[in-house]
């Protein structure tokens, strides 16, 4: 009997409108300081990541609402998102801190790439969740970095050949991935840091009401002084974590999803009677 192929949890159309929905809150909650105007006070609102939380939240119960709802995951799927979360919250603090070196990329990189996009949103947000809860990480950035993680994981998630590339094309491609991802995750949250977080020098920092040309100049200035050696440290270890350990573990995450047969149909044998009948 030719074996079953590990399949992504799939997304229907109401779980790709509630990661629409989230995913295009995130980004004005990030972008929305570059197209302020002068004297809107965006310093001002660097507190307000309790309200953002407070909508993601909700949306993410929806996504995997929707998820459910559509077909796509079910107990086991759920039971598996629990134990790559914790398992996830746990690689962070091992690294946390030094030279931006964060083991648990390389894990919502190829938990991503087998369970699939919806999947690994939910993955990224929950793990980042867990893992500030944690390490005592909780404050006004959190929301931010689940959402960041969330579309680190997901984009690995949308990356092709699913169902055909294996072997060293696929690990080189994840390889690759995760090193632009890791700078990319970087990039997004020094944005929030670098429009609501104030105290920075003057020829760097974040200028309310300035053209977004200038400010988006002033921004690239600001990553490459402050955040550079950090994000190298972080692709460069996701990378040789994904070449040394993504083969085993990519084989045990599509073991664990076949076994799990995520969307597996019920079905009853009329032809079969209770002991009783």
């Amino acid at each position: 009997m030719a074996s079953r192929s590990a399949r992504p949890v799939r997304l229907g159309p109401r779980a790709v409108t509630a990661l629409a929905l989230i995913s295009a809150i995130g980004v004005v909650a990030f972008g929305w300081p570059l197209l302020a105007d002068g004297d809107a006070a965006v310093a001002g609102h660097a507190q307000d990541a309790p309200w953002l939380f407070a909508a993601l939240l909700p949306l993410l119960v929806g996504v995997v609402v929707a998820t459910i709802a559509d077909g796509g995951m079910d107990a086991k799927a759920v039971a598996m998102l629990g134990v790559l979360a914790a398992v996830g919250a746990a690689l962070r603090p091992l690294g946390a801190g030094t030279a931006g070196l964060e083991p648990m990329f390389f894990l919502m990189v190829l938990s991503g790439r087998v369970l699939g996009p919806g999947f690994g949103f939910v993955l990224g947000s929950v793990t980042m969740f867990a893992s500030a809860l944690l390490t005592g990480g909780v404050g006004p950035w959190m929301p931010f970095q689940m959402l960041s993680m969330g579309w680190f994981t997901m984009g690995a998630g949308l990356l092709p050949g699913a169902d055909r590339l294996r072997g060293r094309a696929e690990l080189l491609m994840l390889a690759g991935y995760g090193f632009a991802a890791a700078f990319a995750y970087g990039t997004v949250m020094n944005l929030y840091g670098w429009t609501l977080v104030t105290g920075l020098a003057s020829g760097i920092s974040f200028r309310e009401g300035a053209p977004v040309a200038e400010n988006l100049v002033r921004f690239g200035a600001y990553v490459l002084a402050t955040s550079l050696g950090w994000d190298l440290g972080r692709a460069v270890l996701t990378v040789v974590l994904t070449l040394a350990v993504g083969p085993t573990l990519l084989k045990a995450l599509r073991r664990a999803t076949r076994r799990a047969a995520f969307e597996a149909q019920v079905t009853f044998d009329p032809t079969k009677t209770s002991p009783e009948g």
